[in-house]
């Protein structure tokens, strides 16, 4: 028995040494941690299981019969982050450099099933080659193993990816449908084609970073959701994260006592608004001064910052909060933006997180850019999403409501349960001046008449009352009652039941 045990441990060491002692040295030089230091980091201590350790690959071509190490470059297993469970995979570069293979993707396939079946969220990190050339077409067809199962997992448990090495390749794609990616800054990157092939076929001269650095993909392309300085940073950001996400779609989300009390009003927002319309104001402020102790876990906060989404907690549970940002762009709605929150808007309604929207919008980008780059399905994409959810949906219009933005921003007539307005909301198809020079184009030359019919016009319907006469907005409330009167809605609305009609599945205008 005693030797048994021995055995035991020594096959345990081997998987546990991974690639060596070099190569081990080799990813602490480069900033980043091993596989296994990483679950330690994400994992609530002591709480790892780990799977398939001893799995081996059986790849005897190009020499790969003499290369066979424990675990074949990922560990795999379950673990809980704050007490809650949590399905993990987390790839060793310096096993093959990461590199998947067949033996490789079916432990992550083992661990994904898994999940589905218990129901609990899936975090993968990333830090691979891309597929193991040796292996040919068993890699690419463990990667399309791997696909499959993000697809059918989507909508039902959460998935995060976060990369935290090359990805590049096929390997991008597990990542991209996922529901959030987390990058780390200058030791990550995603790419479909690298720097060398993209110099050879375009002739364009660019580095890994400018490519599909973790500043690219969180500020340009929204590929990635947020970006930290290290590895320690980012799995640590994935904890706190980890709290405000259901177990599953047939789970609610955790629920935290909160000390912050549900009516308290805050005074300071009475005069958030400027007395200027075209003056810019901080939208994270009023997010800020609703959600419990001030919290926002912000997403893509430097990609389309003109539309603001992210999560906070309201009597201690989780509220996905959309809000236009007035200083960037007057929180006009344009490509970027619209897919930033639609993409938002489709994750909230599939795991039952209510939706608080916050309107300050002056209309859609013009322009030929927004034009021929297809904002008109772009923005159907927003408006389909806000359209088809069936959780609770709270609208609040702060100030500018207008023209087919003020329709798509969870309007009432798009099934928004509770819709308010503040005393500074403008509702109207589009602003005073634009409106008087289409309405009174005669007038065009005599400023002083167009000066008094753009009084006339802001007098008329620069207010929220036209649209709560016509019982479009439900009230019109204090800006300091602003957390009490969302709170006293979300109570409401708990037990809320709404079905779309059958279908397969929608057609969203992608």
């Amino acid at each position: 028995m005693i030797e048994i045990l021995e055995e035991l441990e020594r096959r345990r060491a081997a998987a546990h040494a991974g690639g060596g002692a070099v190569r081990i040295d080799a990813q602490h030089a480069r900033g980043k941690l091993t596989a296994r230091e990483r679950l330690d980091v994400l994992l609530d201590p002591g709480s790892f299981e780990e799977l398939d350790m001893y799995v081996e690959h059986d790849c005897t071509e190009f020499g790969m019969a003499a290369q066979r190490i424990p675990g074949d470059g990922v560990v795999t297993g379950s673990g809980t982050i704050n007490g809650r469970l949590a399905f993990v995979f987390s790839q060793d570069f310096t096993v093959f450099g990461g590199a998947l293979g067949a033996a490789h993707a079916a432990k992550i396939c083992k661990i994904m099933d898994m999940a589905m079946k218990v129901g609990a969220p899936v975090i993968g990190l990333n830090d691979s080659g891309g597929a193991r050339i040796q292996e040919g077409v068993a890699s690419l067809a463990g990667y399309a193993e791997v696909f499959q199962r993000n697809v059918l997992a989507s909508g039902v448990i959460p998935q995060i990816s976060v990369v935290m090495g090359p990805c590049a390749g096929g390997a991008v794609y597990s990542p991209a449908m996922t529901d959030f990616i987390f990058m780390v800054k200058d030791s990550s990157y995603m790419f479909v084609t690298g720097p060398e092939v993209v110099r050879t076929v375009t002739n364009e001269v660019v580095t890994q970073e400018e490519l599909g650095g973790a500043l690219t993909h969180t500020a340009k392309t929204g590929v990635a959701d947020l970006a930290f300085d290290n590895d320690i940073d980012a799995l640590l950001a994935v904890r706190d994260f980890f709290d405000l996400l259901p177990p599953s779609n047939r789970c609610p989300t955790p629920v935290r006592a909160a000390a912050d009390p549900w009516d308290r009003e805050d005074a300071s927002l009475d005069t958030l608004i400027p007395a200027s319309s075209s003056q810019p104001y901080d939208m994270h402020e009023l997010i800020r001064k609703v959600a419990d102790d001030g919290d926002f876990f912000e997403i893509q906060p430097t990609h389309a910052a003109n539309v603001l989404v992210g999560f906070g907690r309201i009597e201690g549970r989780t509220i996905g909060f959309v809000a236009n940002q007035p200083t960037v762009l007057a929180g006009v709605l344009d490509i970027a933006s619209s897919r930033k929150a639609a993409r938002f808007v489709r994750f909230c309604d599939a795991f039952e997180v209510p939706l608080v929207t916050f309107v300050d919008v002056p209309g859609f980008l013009p322009g030929t850019a927004q034009e021929h780059g297809g904002i008109i399905k772009h923005g159907a994409k927003l408006l389909f999403a806000f359209a088809e959810a069936t959780v609770p949906k709270i609208t609040v219009i702060t100030r500018k409501a207008y023209g087919g933005a003020y329709d798509v921003l969870a309007s009432q007539h798009l099934r928004g349960d509770l819709n308010y307005a503040w005393p500074t909301a403008e509702i109207a198809v589009m602003g005073a001046k634009g409106a008087v020079e289409i309405i009174f184009r005669k007038e065009a030359g005599n400023s002083e008449r167009i000066a008094g019919r753009t009084a006339e016009y802001e007098a008329r319907f620069a207010n929220p009352f036209v649209a709560a006469g016509k019982g479009f907005i439900d009230e019109v409330i204090q800006p300091r009652s602003t957390r009490r009167r969302i709170a006293l809605a979300l109570r409401k609305l708990r037990g809320k039941s709404l079905q779309n009609p059958w279908k397969k599945h929608d057609n969203i205008p992608l």
